[in-house]
Order: C-alpha cells, then structure tokens, then sequence
C-alpha cells in the first residue's frame, strides 16, 4: 500500500490524470482515489471514446457530461473543474497548461495539428505536445501531422525531440509527422517527382522556337534547345509549357498536345523526374528575351536545328524531334487535353489521351 501512495501522490498526480487513468479501466483503485483526492470514481468514469463521467457538489462523483469527440478533447484540462476537497473547500484542479492541441480528425484515422493557434512558447508547446500525444494514443488515432510555420521554427527541436520527424518543407514552413501504432508508419511519404515540361514551337516556315540558357553546363554552352522549365503548383502540364515559353521568348502559343514524356530518376535531391514535351502553336511571332535566364532565343530553321552535334549524339533528343517531324505530317497522334469531372471527388480535372476520328485523324482537344 505504501508504494501505492507513493505512486499516486497527491502532490505530484493531477486529477486530470486521475480522469486519464479512469478512462484506461483502472476502477479497481476508486476507493483509494476517493480517500487520496476526495474524489469517489462512478462507472461511467471508465466508459469509452463517447462516454460519459459526472461530478456532483457531494463530492461523491465527478460530473460532465463528455458524450462527443470534441468534449473529450477537452478533458485533459481546457475547461477548470471544482471539486470538493474532504475539508469541503472548493479548489481548481484542472490545470489549463494540461491542454490538448487544436486539432482536427483526418479520414484516415490521423490528426492534424492546427498551426495556427500553437502555445505562445516552446516550454508550453513542449508540454501540451507530450500531453496530448498520451490523449491521441488512448483515442487510437495513428498518423498525427503537424506544420510549423517558419515564423515559429524555434518549436522544430521541441517536436523532433518528442519523435516527430521531418516529411517536407516548403518556403513558409516544415511539416513533421509522428506514427502512434506500433509498426513501420504507413503515411504516405513526401512528393518523389518534380515535373518539366518543354514546348516545340514551330512555324509555318518550318522554323523551331529556340533559346539559349544564360546558366548551363559547359557541354550545353552555345547549344540551341526548346524552352523549358517546371510547372507551378496547381498548374496544368499545358499551362505550365505556354507559360514557360511566353516567360522566355515573348510568345504567345496554342496547345496542340503532349507528344511524349521522359521519366528519369536520381535527378535533383535523388527525386525522380517527369518531362513533358508539349507540342504549341505559335500565335504571334515577336520575339522578347527574357534577359535574366535567357542569352538569346530566334527562329531556327528545323534542318539546322537537328543537324546541332548533341542533338545527333543523342538518341532520345533525336527520337523527340522525329516524333515531332511525324506529328506535323500527321504521321503521329499525341495526347490532348481534355477537362472532366470524376465523381471521386467531385472536381474538374484534365486527362490526357489520343482522340481519333473514323477516319483514324487526330482531332485534338
């Protein structure tokens, strides 16, 4: 018994633990709660996930109604609760410090952390963390994620100290995931692929759009190619090869459709990579440099353009401009965009596929 008291001392166990621990089953020790605390411990006190416990002003037993998920966030301390104590004195137990995190269930089976109304310091996110890590495994959450913002980057160390690891960053913060069940954790991992996209552009006088890049590497110096980059977030593949040409040469063009795509893997950062090659009508002729990334962009008479040493030394660089040649002499069909809605998930999206006519022509977008 006396090591009983010892582990339950009443100096050191809050009454927001003793709630955790009812919740856990651990009736059998309600009448030494009731003599340690002046706390009597009902039935309903141990009631699962949308359970209920009640406290009366006798002091016999705790009383609120915790009947929903939200009201069982607050349990670990949210809301002050007074309970008679065996002198009769009223006192606040509840600790507010004893807090769960905002937060709201994934369709997962996860939590996610709000980033917005995170404590104001780390030792205040340091305890609310650890607090409510113990509230999520005893609700059988699995995957928790939690995005810091970088305006509060001083609580990375504090989450990471706690078993939080890093799953990916952007500009404006880092986002860091912890995996509750036993097991390897089954989140699904950060983005494995950048995407590129390159636009042929050719004229009515057989001539190729192409530029040369201000930053290359050496065995690219003097080397006419196709303007090229990544696409935006959000962004179509289409949009993302008219913009990139528009952004580098100053024109306009229409989307024709996509001729082919290159995978790649152990590029930048050891991610994988996706290119898309984006045939584009031009719709003005004007060309304007951009003079930040750009040395120089022309027409190039398509003849010249293949008779370039790299292109000729370089299978897939040749394969492209071939399938191009063949697109233009309706030898080859590519994929057209199309916008559809998936019942899924309700939104518009683009599918990209070979649409052909009786007549076996390809009929575009």
């Amino acid at each position: 018994m006396m090591k009983l008291m010892l582990l339950f001392d009443s100096n050191s166990f809050s009454v927001s633990d003793v709630a955790l621990i009812g919740k856990i089953n651990l009736i059998p020790f309600s009448g030494f709660y009731s003599q340690a605390f002046g706390v009597k411990l009902c039935q309903e006190f141990s009631s699962s996930r949308g359970g209920c416990y009640s406290s009366t002003s006798n002091g016999n037993c705790l009383s609120k109604a915790m009947c929903s998920v939200d009201q069982e966030r607050r349990v670990a301390g949210n809301d002050l609760y007074d309970i008679n104590q065996t002198n009769g004195d009223s006192s606040s137990v509840f600790s507010r410090s004893r807090k769960v995190l905002d937060a709201f269930d994934d369709e997962y089976g996860g939590v996610v952390v709000d980033p917005h109304s995170l404590p104001a310091d780390p030792d205040g996110f340091d305890s609310a963390l650890h607090f409510s890590l113990s509230h999520w495994k005893m609700r059988g959450r699995m995957g928790i994620w939690l995005k810091l913002p970088l305006e509060r980057s001083e609580l990375v160390p504090v989450a990471v100290k706690q078993g939080f690891k890093y799953h990916h960053a952007e500009q404006g913060y880092v986002m860091l995931t912890y995996w509750i069940p036993e097991g390897p954790s089954m989140l699904p991992a950060n983005a494995s692929h950048q995407v590129g996209v390159g636009g042929f552009v050719i004229n009515n006088k057989n001539e190729v759009l192409v530029v040369q890049e201000k930053f290359c590497a050496p065995a690219f110096s003097g080397f006419w190619k196709i303007p090229t980059g990544f696409i935006h977030e959000s962004e179509e593949i289409y949009m993302g090869a008219i913009r990139e040409v528009k952004e580098e040469t100053g024109i306009d063009t229409e989307f024709v459709e996509v001729i082919a795509f290159r995978h790649a893997h152990n590029v930048a950062f050891d991610k994988s990579d996706l290119f898309f090659v984006c045939m584009l009508k031009p719709l003005t002729t004007q060309i304007c440099v951009d003079d930040f990334e750009i040395h120089a962009a022309k027409w190039m008479p398509l003849v010249e353009f293949m008779e370039q040493p790299l292109i000729q030394e370089d299978k897939m660089f040749k394969q492209i401009i071939d399938i191009c040649i063949a697109q233009r002499g309706k030898r080859y069909c590519g994929l057209s965009a199309h916008h559809l809605i998936s019942k899924f998930d309700g939104k518009q999206s683009c599918l990209y596929y070979s649409a052909i006519d009786n007549d076996h022509q390809c009929t575009g977008s």
